[in-house]
């Protein structure tokens, strides 16, 4: 499993500004300064496909980016920032609850948690919420290359009863730097269970 095209198609904040097509799409979801641009580009293998930047909080859109012709991945605002206001984050929830409750296209929900803490409680609540409208959830824990190697099952072993994970679910670590999990995640990718 490869990705040999991926482009950006367009940005959204209501259903009226989606893409019209009839693929499967996987949105990916997290913390503002989780890391969701980084691991976007790295599995696509395109540097600048999604925007980084320094500042968390700047992807304020839903972002769609087509792969292969064959299916979407899509970017949706981070959350928890907390210099954003009220108000802006109040915006962002509703552009998020309006997308994952009514896209019909929408087969999965990637949520990135970095592996380096214990899930905050918006990561606990959007994990409950993922599973809440039935679709299959992935966690991702990003930024693994920054944890030494006899910290990682201790680690996933807090992540998953911080979430409440259940037997089976799918949990990956993931490193945008080493592209550590970048076949792994690949392959749930490309694989289109709808929910």
């Amino acid at each position: 499993m490869e990705i040999n095209q991926a482009e950006f198609i367009t940005s959204a904040v209501r259903p009226a500004q989606y893409p019209e097509h009839s693929l499967y799409e996987v949105a990916f979801v997290g913390r503002s300064n989780v890391g969701k641009s980084s691991l976007i580009n790295s599995l696509t293998n395109r540097r600048k496909l999604a925007k980084v930047s320094n500042t968390p909080g700047r992807t304020r859109l839903i972002n769609f980016f087509l792969i292969n012709e064959s299916f979407y991945l899509v970017d949706l605002p981070g959350y928890g920032y907390a210099k954003v206001s009220k108000t802006e984050k109040e915006k962002w929830g509703h552009y998020i609850e309006d997308y994952l409750t009514n896209r019909e296209e929408l087969t999965k929900v990637v949520l990135l948690v970095d592996s380096r803490h214990e899930p905050t409680s918006d990561d606990k609540l959007m994990y409950n919420w993922i599973k809440h409208y039935g679709y299959e959830v992935i966690v991702v824990a990003t930024k693994c290359d920054k944890l030494r190697s006899n910290d990682r099952q201790k680690n996933k072993k807090i992540i998953k009863e911080a979430l409440e994970m259940e037997e089976g679910e799918t949990f990956i670590y993931y490193s945008s730097t080493t592209r550590s999990g970048r076949e792994e995640l690949l392959s749930i990718l490309f694989n289109n269970s709808h929910k």
